[in-house]
């Protein structure tokens, strides 16, 4: 599929050179095709690295993605240059005006502190709201799941006693759901957190289908509103050494972290780590992309509130 992003992004080099197909804004200008438009809504550090992750992961179906980012202007960015951030994203008043066929709402490293005390919390409830209305299918990942189940459906987190830190097996709990169709039975997929939502709770939601989860990590998937709400609990965009990245930072900062599980192999952190989940991370971006965004909005553009009959 190809990938339009604007021609100058640091990671399009990186894309190209992993034969990704990456087009810029003037060969797109020239294909009579309307693009799928996502927004993806950035609260992680290392800006670039989620740019890149997120964008390979979008990368596998024909159809012809338009990508938009997107900040928040109530929070200032200490990791990514000002330059970065001004030249390729957007704030929430500059895009609130468009409609979107999907959207993506990142995790965020604050999930030890409560949601009301984090500083661009108002802000981010504004912007989910908005969604209900603006956008067809909205990905909700890691904290940004949690605080999407939070917000919309009053299930709180929990501090877990250790970590969630590694690479868990998950099961399949619905396969006639297409968000999951080509899955195998078990998959893996990352994990990188220290707070839950309870899996009881959620499977007590009515209005929440759990797709995955495992015995060790909980809920990794579910669903709301027939696939316009997806919250994912894990990171299935991470590289193969981000997890290594995250472990060898705390440990030179001298936090208590354990190996993260199931990861190296032998357990050597010196060993590059295998890559086990890829696939499956691809499976599930591919299956929305299609079936929860494409078959779902109409060529001319989306009308939200004509798809859900509101």
């Amino acid at each position: 599929m190809p990938i339009k992003i604007q021609s100058d992004l640091p990671v399009k080099e990186i894309l190209e050179k992993e034969n990704i197909f990456v087009m810029d804004e003037k060969r797109a200008s020239h294909q009579d095709i309307r693009p799928i438009q996502i927004l993806i809504l950035n609260l992680m550090p290392l800006k670039e690295d989620t740019e890149l992750q997120l964008l390979r992961s979008l990368s596998n179906t024909p159809l012809q993605v338009d990508v938009s980012f997107m900040m928040v202007a109530t929070h200032e960015a200490k990791n990514t240059a000002t330059s970065h951030l001004n030249k390729f994203y957007e704030t929430f008043s500059e895009v609130k005006h468009r409609k979107f066929d999907g959207m993506i709402i990142t995790g965020a490293p604050v999930e030890q502190m409560e949601f009301e005390e984090v500083d661009y919390w108002e802000e981010l409830t504004q912007i989910m709201d908005w969604t209900k209305t603006n956008v067809t299918s909205t990905i909700y990942l890691c904290w940004g799941a949690q605080a999407g189940l939070y917000y919309h459906y009053g299930l709180k987190k929990r501090l877990m006693d250790k970590k969630v830190f590694g690479l868990f097996r998950h099961r399949v709990e619905n396969r006639k759901i297409p968000l999951v169709r080509g899955f195998d039975d078990e998959f893996w997929a990352p994990h990188s957190r220290h707070t839950e939502v309870p899996a009881a709770e959620i499977h007590a939601c009515e209005a929440l289908t759990v797709l995955a989860e495992s015995d060790e990590a909980g809920v990794f998937l579910c669903m709301a509103e027939d696939g316009r709400q997806i919250f994912v609990m894990g990171h299935p965009e991470y590289d193969r050494v981000t997890l290594d990245g995250e472990y060898k930072r705390d440990k030179s900062k001298g936090l208590d972290i354990e190996i993260p599980k199931n990861y190296y192999p032998e357990d050597n952190p010196e060993n590059r780590p295998l890559l086990l989940w890829r696939s499956h991370a691809n499976n599930l971006y591919t299956n929305w992309l299609n079936y929860y965004v494409y078959q779902t909005t109409p060529y001319s553009f989306i009308n939200t509130a004509e798809i859900i009959g509101k």
